[in-house]
């Protein structure tokens, strides 16, 4: 006889897991009227003054209330989307999904403003300094104010971080922007304009990298860091009765939500009950609060066929 049991954590039952990310929805929703406002008003400006840097940074400030927008929708449709036969486990990837997203639309502004950089170095126009410091003293005075509010969501969330980093990107980008605008009303110099638009965009690009390596690799289901397989499938191989440990699987459904399932082939006579209980512990304390046990007797290992993938 098989036996396919579930090993909550200690005390967890089998109540439902709220992702890390749906703590912050409020956070979030003042954050997108805090950006859209001063969006606007960056985009105005910019495009009376044909600044590039205030250009950049607005299109950062564009991704930013994207970002926090995917961010919103996707916490939205994960809590109120109900698991079915077909979504066992609910909709809670949409937030990895908009954390990937992020990661694309920071690539794409990017690349645009290197790109128009490298067309304005022959002929860089002229900019007014003091439009463009007062613009991007205001639209710094926004992003700190997000940075605050998104800031102990982004340790928590995938979903979150990816809002968060572009946010930290833009407020770089204001500090240059507002650094440029000095620079141009006490020398003139017409290239400073190009040059912050430049360092905005490379700033950008390590960071982005990284949320997007972040969102990949719970995609494709890799390990979390975090957590050491190895150790979990050792500690399992030591409880008493068990003698072999298989078909160990450890991945992230979403920020906050790690799963995990073994194969525990048990001596006979060995009491699975006690198994279980010392599973149990052995996963909380390895941090995986939903982890499942098959436990195999003796007379049931020939039926566990090893697959191929």
């Amino acid at each position: 006889m098989r036996m396919s049991l579930y090993v909550a954590g200690m005390g967890a039952g089998h109540g439902h897991t709220t992702s890390a990310s749906g703590r912050h929805t409020r956070g979030l929703a003042v954050s997108l009227g805090v950006l859209v406002v001063f969006l606007v008003l960056e985009v105005v400006v910019g495009v009376a003054t044909g600044s590039l840097s205030l250009l950049s940074d607005a299109a950062h400030m564009l991704t930013d209330v994207l970002g926090v927008a995917m961010a919103l929708a996707a916490i939205t449709a994960a809590r109120r989307a109900r698991r079915t036969d077909r979504r066992t486990f609910g909709l809670y990837r949409t937030e990895v999904l908009a954390a990937l997203a992020n990661a694309v639309l920071l690539f794409g502004v990017a690349g645009w403003v290197l790109y128009e950089a490298f067309h304005r170095l022959a002929d860089p126009p002229a900019v007014p300094g003091l439009p463009l410091l007062l613009t991007a003293a205001a639209g710094l005075v926004a992003n700190l104010v997000v940075f605050a509010i998104l800031r102990s969501g982004a340790k928590e969330s995938i979903n979150v971080r990816g809002a968060y980093l572009e946010v930290v990107a833009d407020t770089v980008g204001s500090v240059g922007v507002l650094l440029g605008g000095v620079v141009i009303m006490l020398t003139g110099w017409r290239y400073v304009d190009i040059a912050v638009a430049v360092a905005i965009g490379l700033f950008v690009l390590p960071r982005t990298w990284s949320l997007a390596r972040q969102a990949l690799r719970i995609l494709v289901q890799a390990a979390p860091d975090h957590i050491d397989v190895d150790a979990v499938r050792s500690d399992l191989a030591g409880i008493g009765g068990v003698r072999d440990v298989h078909d160990v699987h450890v991945w992230t459904l979403t920020s906050g939500m790690e799963v995990g399932s073994a194969h525990i082939a048990v001596d006979e006579g060995c009491d699975p009950a006690a198994v279980l209980t010392a599973a149990r512990g052995l996963a909380d304390a390895h941090g995986l609060p939903h982890f499942t046990v098959q436990v195999e007797p003796p007379a049931a290992r020939p039926g566990c066929v090893a697959l191929s993938w």
